[in-house]
């Protein structure tokens, strides 16, 4: 069976839960998400925010407070907001593509030499029972091997020992240094003792699917994933897109009609439905692509129109006063104006919700 881009479209947006708002906690969302994209510590509240009715900040607030959601880096080596229990279940799961990425860069190069084990062992012992940013970590170390650059020590600790950036990193409005502590000491738990790929992969697919093998191990960082999809394969459906390319999926997991309505949709600035696959024309075609990219390469935040990426959104605060700019590709049909400008609305006060002046701006692309 061939599925076209935009049946593909529609089956991630459904997954994703855009295509409709969902009565359900951040904790479960966070997990059915397989996680979410962390670096901008506010993300994750956008993300939540149009994905669930009713989310406030204070929920997700409370999870990472009371240590039941965690931000580590996890997959391509890049920092997600995960459930606790998923942290230390995915996190044995990606260690060899974190520790061959940490070969491959400035900071492996700057430690090349070490004893792994040494240097494990040193990194922990300055974390016990004292969470400490990542430069005081590289300090500590570098007592140790003073002829080491303190950055790349505790870059290399980073990687080679799970850690999590503990609150008030994280939390909505705060702000401070990342401050680090050990996944099994923040969490009174092990790591998962019986890590399985293939369960983390079943979970890519509930989120993500349908997807080449191409796609798994672009969201995962992982390689070589060839064989462990052929093992599960009896247990999967196969499909096909447009271009031939062999598409993996759950049997039972929903694949609406491509030409289901999707509402206008704000993703914050890194959300995984842009970086869930190697090839991404399921939500942002080419010429999107080449529009969102600015000369210093960084993307913009993303807004979608029937499903896909239509233009860019930022929100401006001067003095006591909130803007959001929106900024389309391309001129928008009056009903999708109307119901992206709707929208924002609903972002900005959740955005900027103590601004006396709040204001959104349409471009008229």
């Amino acid at each position: 069976m061939i599925l076209r881009t935009r049946d593909l479209n529609r089956a991630l947006l459904e997954r994703q839960l855009l295509l409709g708002r969902r009565k359900r906690s951040a904790r479960a969302t966070v997990e059915h998400l397989v996680g979410m994209q962390a670096q901008n510590p506010e993300d994750p509240y956008v993300g939540l925010w149009t994905r669930l009715e009713g989310f406030r900040h204070e929920e997700l607030a409370r999870l990472i407070q009371g240590r039941r959601a965690v931000r580590i880096a996890l997959m391509r080596s890049t920092l997600h907001l995960v459930s606790a229990r998923d942290c230390l279940a995915f996190r044995p799961v990606l260690q060899a593509m974190l520790e061959r990425q940490l070969r491959g860069c400035v900071f492996g190069r700057n430690i090349a030499g070490l004893d792994p084990g040494a240097l494990v062992a040193a990194g922990r012992a300055a974390l016990d029972g004292k969470p400490l940013t990542n430069q005081a970590l590289g300090q500590r170390l570098r007592e140790r091997w003073p002829e080491r650059d303190a950055t790349a020590l505790g870059n290399a600790i980073r990687t080679l020992v799970p850690l999590i950036q503990v609150p008030p990193r994280g939390i909505w409005g705060a702000s401070g240094q990342a401050v680090l502590a050990t996944a099994e000491e923040w969490l009174g738990r092990p790591l998962d003792p019986e890590p399985s790929v293939e369960r983390m992969l079943l979970r890519y697919l509930a989120a993500f699917g349908p997807a080449t093998v191409a796609d798994m191990q672009s969201w995962s960082g992982m390689a070589r994933l060839d064989e462990t999809i052929a093992r599960m394969a009896p247990r999967l459906r196969t499909f096909h897109d447009e271009r031939g390319r062999e598409l993996f999926d759950l049997p039972r997991a929903p694949r609406p009609d491509g030409d289901t309505p999707a509402p206008p949709r704000f993703l914050p600035l890194y959300d995984n439905v842009l970086l869930g696959h190697a090839d991404r024309t399921r939500v942002l075609s080419e010429e999107a692509r080449r529009r969102r990219t600015s000369p210093n390469g960084v993307w913009p935040a993303a807004f979608l129109v029937d499903g896909f990426v239509a233009g860019s959104w930022r929100v401006v605060r001067r003095g006591d006063a909130a803007t959001l700019y929106i900024e389309p590709f391309a001129r928008l049909a009056r009903p999708d104006r109307a119901a992206v400008l709707e929208e924002g609305e609903g972002l900005l006060a959740f955005i900027a919700g103590d601004a006396r002046r709040r204001d959104v701006k349409l471009s008229s692309g």
